[in-house]
């Protein structure tokens, strides 16, 4: 990117702190596809002024992964190692783009001793819009059909389902809701660990069922707010042979897109 990213502990060496810490996430850091929203919404806030840090090579993994499977000790070793350097730079304010890792941050650091506000990026940016420091103008999806898919940690786990919305909204798009929406949606099938395993035998897939579901309306574009989502139903489009037709994009991909970044 054209611009630098500071860390945590460059602010510190400067004596400052930023406004909010961008929490990445192991998907935002190294998967290539989720690389891009990682990107996107860098873009974002450098363009409007938010001044944010990253933890960089100091960040690890929440240990959501590891709870989800079962294995509470690894998740608590993670999770302490973590809370040791955000009270260390004493952070205050979180914002991340995985809900796996919202919810972890969220709901499950406090009772270790890591107390701290966080909120998802569809928040963040609602926010920085209504406060009047984030101006979308829709132009380019004006008239597209566009059907969002509810992460299960952003809606169901913490009820969260009008942020998306707000954002989609701005987009000039045509916003189709399917069947299963809200506190109804189905999972994408990636959530408690599943991401990282082969699917048992069964008749069809989460994911196939979730995508043919999402297909079923012709959307030009299926919005996401997941890394893992947005795994799931990309290989969802790619199994219909859908993928020229079709994109799957996280909602900052979007608004970066609309904001030609």
């Amino acid at each position: 990117m054209d611009f630098n990213i500071k860390t945590m502990a460059e602010y510190a060496a400067e004596g400052k702190s930023p406004e909010v810490l961008f929490w990445v996430g192991c998907a935002g850091s190294f998967d290539d596809r989720a690389k891009k929203i990682t990107k996107a919404f860098c873009k974002i806030l450098n363009k409007i002024g938010v001044e944010f840090a990253v933890l960089g090579q100091e960040e690890s993994c929440t240990g959501d992964p590891a709870k989800r499977a079962g294995n509470e000790f690894v998740f608590q070793m993670m999770a302490l190692t973590n809370i040791e350097v955000l009270n260390a730079y004493e952070v205050k304010k979180i914002v991340t783009a995985c809900p796996h890792c919202f919810n972890t941050l969220k709901n499950e650091y406090p009772g270790l001793g890591g107390n701290y506000e966080v909120i998802h990026h569809t928040q963040f940016l609602r926010n920085l819009m209504e406060e009047g420091r984030l101006k979308i103008e829709g132009g380019a999806f004006k008239g597209k059909k566009i059907t969002f898919h509810d992460p299960c940690y952003l809606g169901r786990a913490n009820n969260e389902y009008e942020a998306p919305r707000v954002l989609l909204e701005k987009l000039d798009a045509e916003l189709v809701e399917m069947k299963r929406c809200k506190s109804n949606g189905l999972c994408c099938g990636a959530g408690g660990a599943q991401m990282f395993k082969e699917p048992e035998k069964g008749n069809k897939d989460i994911n196939i069922e979730r995508t043919e579901e999402a297909l079923s309306f012709e959307p030009k574009v299926i919005a996401t707010g997941c890394p893992f989502c947005n795994t799931m139903m990309t290989d969802g489009v790619k199994h219909f042979n859908k993928n020229e037709e079709v994109a799957v994009k996280d909602i900052v991909e979007l608004l970066a897109e609309a904001e030609d970044l």
